[in-house]
């Protein structure tokens, strides 16, 4: 049986290029994961990897697809080469097709290569990682704000926590009469530096 392994970091992301080259392979069945690749607990990933018996074949378009942490990457490979006897195939990278050159020099030549890729992988997701902070703290020197804006607090608010101050108010009833949750009103009366008098 030759199954085929497609994975895509979002919903958004379109993985038709990858279906693509499965279908021209002749892959039997396809497994897809619309998932980060930072490590193997995927659903359609676990399902092929119970699926997978001596002398099946496993085909992925490149090695990042099947994920980016470079240990995990290494012992998932050993996982579906040894113990499960299964074949791998990589279309992008020749190197790594586990049916062919199985002699002792061939298998050196593709554990050396699926280590460099791999590192190469995780490297690369670092970098993306690395990337994101920057940008991040970049926009955020040039004053770009991000989460929620802040609700301003309303001249109401004063009143309401004076009663709720003087214990005439509750919380929940100050709340509702500004129109915002409970714990919108509690953090307003704790910037403001409002508490019960009775602890005054």
């Amino acid at each position: 049986m030759i199954y085929g392994y497609v994975r895509v970091s979002t919903r958004e992301q379109n993985e038709e290029r990858q279906l693509i080259a499965m279908r021209d392979f002749g892959v039997d069945r396809i497994f897809t994961d619309k998932q980060s690749g930072k490590d193997f607990d995927r659903p359609q990933y676990q399902k092929l990897l119970r699926k997978l018996k001596k002398d099946d074949v496993l085909v992925i378009k490149s090695i990042d697809r099947l994920g980016r942490n470079y240990d995990d990457i290494l012992i998932q490979w050993r996982v579906i080469s040894k113990e499960k006897q299964a074949a791998i195939v990589v279309l992008d990278m020749p190197l790594l097709d586990t049916r062919q050159n199985r002699d002792l020099t061939g298998t050196l030549i593709a554990d050396i290569v699926l280590q460099l890729l791999s590192y190469v992988a995780q490297t690369e997701r670092e970098f993306i990682r690395q990337r994101q902070k920057e940008g991040i703290a970049a926009a955020k020197a040039r004053g770009v704000r991000f989460g929620r804006e802040a609700i301003p607090i309303p001249p109401e608010f004063e009143t309401c926590a004076a009663e709720w101050s003087a214990g005439r108010l509750s919380a929940r009833s100050g709340a509702m009469r500004l129109n915002v949750s409970t714990n919108t009103f509690l953090r307003w009366l704790k910037k403001k530096n409002i508490v019960p008098q009775s602890t005054v």
